[in-house]
C-alpha cells in the first residue's frame, strides 16, 4: 500500500505515536492545591498539575545545523487566528495542532525522538519519583523593602515621623560614592522564572492527565509549569532503614552492650 492509498485514520495513528518513556519532561498547567493521603497513610499538601499531552514540534541534534540536542514541546489550546503565519507553519510542518505554549528542553540524547510524537504522563512518572518544577512566579508589582526583602523598618517612636517602612541609609559614600549593583531597594517584585527542586510525586492519573506533587509550585493557577526528572542524585523516594532491636522472651535486649558500672569516687 502506497502513502497515497493510506486511509486518513491510519495517517492520524502514525502522527499520534508516543514518545519514548526515557524522555522525562512534560509541560503542564497549574490547577491548584489540596490535601491527600500518600505513603504510610501520611497527609500531604499537594499541588495539582494538569500535565500533557504535549506534542513534539521539533527535534534539534548536535550533528545538525543547530549544534545542540533539544526537543521543542507544545501544550495547551489556542485559536489559530491568534498565531502568525510563520508560527502556524512550524506546527503544520510537524503535523500537530497549534498550541498555546511552546518550550524548548535541552537533552543529552535525542535518540528515538521525532516531530509529531506525543508526550504523556503514562509510563513516565510514578508515585515516589522526585521531580523538578519550573514556573513563573506571581507578579507583585512595585513593592517596598519590607515586603520585597523582609526589612524590619525604622523606629515608630521617639520623633520618627513617617519612617516606619523606610529602608534607611544606603551607605553610598562609604566606598565608591555610588549605589553598588545588587543593593536591596524597593522595586519590581515577582514575575521571575523560579525552580522548585526535588518534589515527590504522590499520585498520577493518566486518564485525566493529572499529577499530584507534594509541596508548592511556583506560579498562579492556570500558569505554565515544566515538570522534569530531578537533577539531584536521589531520583525516587526510599524508605529509611530503621535499626531493629532484638529481644528475648523476658524482654531483655539481645546483642546490646550492657552499661558498665562506674566505681564511686
Amino acid at each position: 500500500m502506497s502513502e497515497d492509498e493510506k486511509k486518513p485514520e491510519d495517517k492520524g495513528a502514525v502522527a499520534d505515536k508516543r514518545a519514548p518513556t526515557t524522555f522525562r519532561t512534560i509541560l503542564g498547567e497549574k490547577v491548584g492545591m489540596t490535601q491527600m493521603y500518600g505513603r504510610s497513610n501520611r497527609l500531604f499538601g499537594v499541588t495539582v498539575v494538569k500535565a500533557g499531552p504535549c506534542s513534539v514540534v521539533r527535534v534539534k541534534s548536535a550533528q545538525g545545523p543547530d549544534g545542540y540536542n533539544a526537543v521543542q514541546l507544545a501544550f495547551g489550546a489556542r485559536p489559530e487566528k491568534n498565531f502568525s503565519k510563520p508560527e502556524l507553519g512550524q506546527f503544520k510542518k510537524a503535523g500537530v495542532t497549534a498550541a498555546r505554549w511552546t518550550r524548548e528542553v535541552r537533552v543529552l540524547d535525542v535518540k528515538g525522538m521525532a516531530a509529531g510524537q506525543t508526550v504523556s504522563l503514562e509510563g513516565v512518572f510514578k508515585p515516589g519519583d522526585y521531580v523538578d518544577v519550573q514556573g513563573t512566579t506571581k507578579g507583585r508589582g512595585f513593592a517596598g523593602v519590607m515586603k520585597r526583602h523582609g526589612f524590619r523598618g525604622m523606629p515608630a517612636s521617639h520623633g520618627a515621623s513617617d519612617k516606619e517602612r523606610s529602608p534607611g541609609s544606603l551607605a553610598s559614600r562609604r566606598s565608591l560614592g555610588r549605589v553598588m549593583p545588587g543593593q536591596r531597594m524597593a522595586g519590581h517584585m515577582g514575575h521571575v522564572t523560579e525552580s522548585t527542586l526535588k518534589l515527590e510525586v504522590i499520585k498520577v492519573d493518566p486518564r485525566e492527565n493529572l499529577i499530584f506533587l507534594a509541596g508548592p509550585v511556583p506560579g498562579p493557577r492556570g500558569g505554565l509549569v515544566t515538570i522534569s526528572e530531578t537533577a539531584k542524585g536521589q531520583k525516587y523516594y526510599t524508605a529509611p532503614i530503621l535499626p531493629t532491636v532484638r529481644k528475648d522472651k523476658m524482654g531483655n535486649i539481645i546483642g546490646g552492650k550492657k552499661p558498665t558500672k562506674v566505681a564511686p569516687k
